[in-house]
């Protein structure tokens, strides 16, 4: 799946022609659009992971926190946050700048942050395990994991339990 939550960035890309897998915006215009993108609802009031209808994610302010709410509402038990950074160094994410779109600013990071880490418990309630690989990031609330590692956990929990 394909998360990218504003129009701006389905135009500048022209909708990702070369991804073959489910591709998912928050604008409701990505429907009219010949990319085969499709819409979720976003509650823009609700700063929280929600479960409860499917398709309809919490704001948390960034399309990190809304592929975080996405990943959840697909059944993911076990997710791996790889570009989570949550900060901004000389005014830009770790990749760069968004030629043409917004850019984030150390007050929506702060506060992106916040709202990440508050969502540790509920995913921990959920019986979701985060894991943290980013190369940098401003996150304290889930373990910090090699790529590598967290990307072999599964492999490593079934050949330890075939060996019980």
């Amino acid at each position: 799946m394909l998360y990218a939550c504003d129009l701006a960035w389905w135009r500048r890309y022209s909708g990702a022609p070369g991804f073959p897998g489910l591709k998912i915006g928050a604008d409701p215009a990505v429907d009219r659009k010949p990319w085969g993108v499709r819409s979720i609802r976003v509650q823009q009031t609700v700063d929280r992971i929600l479960t409860d209808r499917p398709g309809v994610i919490g704001w948390g302010g960034n399309s990190g926190f809304h592929a975080l709410n996405l990943a959840v509402q697909f059944g993911a038990r076990r997710i791996v946050l790889v570009g989570y950074d949550m900060q901004v160094e000389a005014g830009l994410h770790w990749h760069g700048a968004h030629e043409g779109m917004n850019n984030p600013s150390e007050q929506s990071t702060a506060r992106w942050r916040r709202i990440i880490d508050a969502a540790a418990p509920d995913l921990a309630l959920l019986g979701v395990e985060v894991m943290n690989a980013s190369a940098v990031s401003a996150l304290t609330a889930y373990p910090k994991t090699p790529l590598m590692e967290a990307l072999h956990a599964d492999h490593d929990l079934a050949v330890n339990r075939s060996a019980d």
